[in-house]
């Protein structure tokens, strides 16, 4: 057994506990109380955290680790189909190699940021399984598939499926992500679908992230539609919204993360709540191509379950201080700014909670209770209890500790913290 406490500890589905702490009893959450409280167990190790705010370890529902050393690469162009296109063009440039120590160092920004659980978008198959070992991060590799031809559709999504579920340890790590509906087609959206429904697989699409992703399908023009129409066979496009293309293919359900969301249609948003769909949010991603706002109060009227993700470092403007870094802080931050109505207690379960819920892992991750598993981290903290959610959106910095399945990813440091005690806490 291992005793944590901290000044606060911060289930998030409860509320804020002075002087508190929670007990470990292998990979899984045995207790959270007020320290005074705790459960004695012999000769279990206390860590004693000081003024720390200890909350569940932080959910990225949306990110590309391959993509991490692509950062500044790309400056914000007037055009989505430009960028698509000098993407593509990066990309042709890099090997294996290349793409996996750019995965590697996103993982331990992510680690470092408080981040233990990742919903990661891998374009790069070859990376897997052995990506997963290098990480002590929770990565669910989302396997990226684009396809502008309609022949062979099944076969493709079969074929994906079954290579990722053959990668040592890929139970409960995996999912399939056709890309977006303008790269893909409706039999391949359908056969992906088909795959991972029937392994219980989640899945991922980007949806309705650019207005030319919109004119596209809503008027079968502008320069997407431009740009593609030699490449795919466009007949889905035209007065129909990305949004109702899905529904109308029966793609959407409760398994669905959709990423962006940016452009609704008049009925979009109760669309997707009908079909239990999940909306990913990425707000440093949304200003660095300066979309037009976010329609979350038309989605959460609706009960949609919205979440956050950092998506990659191409797509997030360099800061005044240094070059950017993969942070769900920094993203609670920029929403918060853009929202300031949102309480924060409500912009931390969003990278927490919520997406918890999105990859089917409530009551498990996203929160500090009896049998959740033991995913927690802390960050300094010396406030008022009041100002616990405030602080804890806005955190700046590294972590000061990381656990990750009962095990320490980042040890804490302080000293003292690591010690033998035979006797019962005191308050």
């Amino acid at each position: 057994m291992t005793l944590i406490r901290a000044r606060i500890v911060l289930p998030v589905t409860s509320a804020p506990i002075e002087n508190g702490a929670i007990a470990i009893d292998g990979r899984r959450v045995s207790w959270v109380g007020r320290f005074p409280d705790a459960p004695f167990y012999e000769a279990s190790n206390v860590f004693d955290l000081g003024d720390a705010i200890l909350l569940p370890g932080l959910i990225n529902a949306h990110c590309h680790l391959d993509y991490t050393a692509l950062a500044g690469k790309i400056p914000p162009l007037k055009s989505f189909t430009d960028w698509i296109k000098s993407l593509v063009a990066l990309k042709a440039e890099w090997t294996i190699d290349d793409y996996a120590r750019s995965w590697r160092q996103g993982a331990e920004m992510l680690l470092r940021s408080g981040t233990t659980t990742v919903a990661d978008i891998e374009a790069v198959v070859e990376l897997l399984p052995s990506a997963w070992s290098e990480t002590p991060l929770r990565i669910v590799s989302f396997r990226e598939i684009i396809n502008l031809k309609p022949d062979g559709a099944q076969e493709m999504a079969a074929r994906t499926a079954a290579e990722l579920a053959a990668c040592a340890g890929a139970e409960g790590h995996i999912g399939l992500s056709p890309h977006a509906p303008y790269t893909t087609t409706t039999e391949l959206l359908r056969a992906s679908a088909a795959e991972a429904r029937q392994r219980a697989w989640r899945l991922t699409t980007h949806v309705a992230e650019s207005a030319e992703e919109f004119d596209m399908f809503t008027l079968a023009g502008g320069p997407l539609y431009q740009w593609l129409q030699s490449q795919r066979d466009m007949r889905d496009c035209g007065n129909v919204t990305p949004v109702q293309h899905l529904e109308k293919i029966g793609y959407m359900g409760e398994d669905l993360l959709a990423v962006h969301v940016n452009y609704l249609g008049p009925n979009d948003a109760e669309t997707l709540s009908k079909a239990g769909v999940h909306v990913v949010h990425c707000p440093r991603s949304h200003a660095y191509f300066g979309h037009r706002a976010f329609p979350f109060e038309t989605l959460t009227a609706q009960n949609v379950n919205v979440c956050l993700g950092t998506d990659s470092l191409v797509t997030v403007r360099s800061p005044p201080s240094g070059p950017p870094t993969l942070n769900l802080f920094l993203e609670m931050g920029a929403f918060s700014r853009r929202f300031p109505d949102v309480a924060p207690n409500e912009v931390l379960r969003m990278a927490t909670l919520n997406a918890a819920i999105a990859l089917g892992r409530r009551g498990a991750l996203g929160e500090l209770r009896q049998n959740a598993t033991a995913d927690v981290i802390a960050i300094p903290f010396t406030g008022a209890v009041s100002d616990v959610y405030e602080a804890s959106v806005h955190h700046a910095g590294p972590v000061t500790a990381s656990m990750i399945r009962g095990q320490w990813a980042i040890t804490p440091d302080a000293t003292g913290l690591n010690q033998q005690s035979r006797a019962r806490p005191q308050a």
